[in-house]
């Protein structure tokens, strides 16, 4: 692969599944795109003939998954795991494909779109890669949650930070720096987890109708049920700093910036890379070829959230 240079996948690949919220099957296939074209999403089950590109003005909730659309109304749910590893591997420009309305869960992480991407293999393009480089601090707080988005020039950052009052869980910390080696490695394989005192409400409300052992940790008051138990002791933080690297895929280029959560989840990373692109002093775009431009500030923002998260977002 050439370095500074934008990519896309080598051949197409696809991937089946259900729904974790719908229970529905679908069918999730990624395609090469040109260059600049970005994260573009598609629908072709004959329902709708919209694209749209991911984008946190693309997002329409964060209840419980990812949902992307437009004016018109929502076009994909849950689509954080397969951002999260186009990102992870630094895929620049790639057409997602589905035949219905939400990513297949798969086995609650992105080891399998990581299998599927690596399968396809990925070539180098002739345009630079273009970065958004953030400049000063942009931080979130509500409670005892918060979010801060700061300058890094090495790309992008993770440092996650969860505490629940659970012997399972308890207080779990990492801090990673995304790329595809470490996004495999350390990240990849973490999944989803829930609570068994909340399936009841979930299903009443229409969720979690697909959530099963097979695609979700499902915690008792005192244990993990999974019969495989966990593939980490931290799998519950690594997992958090997977949706967290699938919710800053939505800044529409690859982040120059590290990014800190503590006690967060989807409803707080969006309401950072919100207040971010809305303080145009706070980023710029580059290209690979660019030097990176060093400024201290700092912005904050106060308690009110966008959206309701996925899960606990006070974790």
């Amino acid at each position: 692969m050439k370095v500074g240079c934008q990519t896309t996948l080598r051949e197409q690949t696809s991937i089946s599944g259900i729904g974790v919220h719908s229970g529905l099957p679908v069918t999730l296939t990624l395609h090469p795109a040109d260059a600049n074209t970005g994260i573009v999403f598609v629908r072709s089950d004959g329902s709708d003939e919209r694209e749209v590109r991911a984008d946190v003005r693309a997002v329409m909730a964060t209840e419980y998954a990812t949902v992307l659309g437009d004016s018109a109304g929502p076009l994909v749910s849950t689509a954080e795991h397969v951002l999260a590893a186009i990102r992870g591997l630094g895929i620049d420009n790639v057409v997602v494909e589905l035949d219905g309305a939400e990513v297949p869960i798969l086995d609650g992480s992105a080891a399998e779109f990581v299998a599927a991407i690596d399968q396809a293999g990925m070539v180098s393009q002739s345009a630079p890669r273009r970065y958004i480089q953030v400049l000063k601090p942009v931080r979130v707080t509500k409670d005892e949650a918060f979010g801060e988005l700061r300058p890094y020039a090495r790309g992008l950052r993770i440092e996650a930070e969860i505490e629940f009052d659970h012997p399972v869980i308890g207080r779990q910390a990492l801090d990673v720096d995304v790329g595809p080696d470490t996004f495999r490695r350390e990240i990849a394989r973490a999944r989803t987890f829930g609570f068994l005192r909340d399936v009841a409400g979930l299903w009443s409300a229409g969720y979690a109708l697909g959530a099963s052992f097979d695609n979700t940790l499902v915690i008792t008051e005192d244990r993990v049920l999974n019969p495989d138990g966990l593939r980490a002791p931290d799998e519950f933080v690594r997992h958090k700093v997977l949706d967290a690297i699938g919710d800053m895929a939505l800044a529409g280029a690859p982040l120059l910036a590290a990014y800190k959560t503590v006690r967060g989840g989807h409803r707080l990373n969006y309401a950072v890379l919100s207040a971010l692109m809305a303080d145009t002093s706070a980023w710029r775009v580059v290209e690979a070829s660019e030097p990176i431009r060093r400024i201290r500030g700092h912005a904050d923002v106060a308690a009110g959230l966008v959206a309701p998260a996925y899960g606990p977002d006070k974790s």
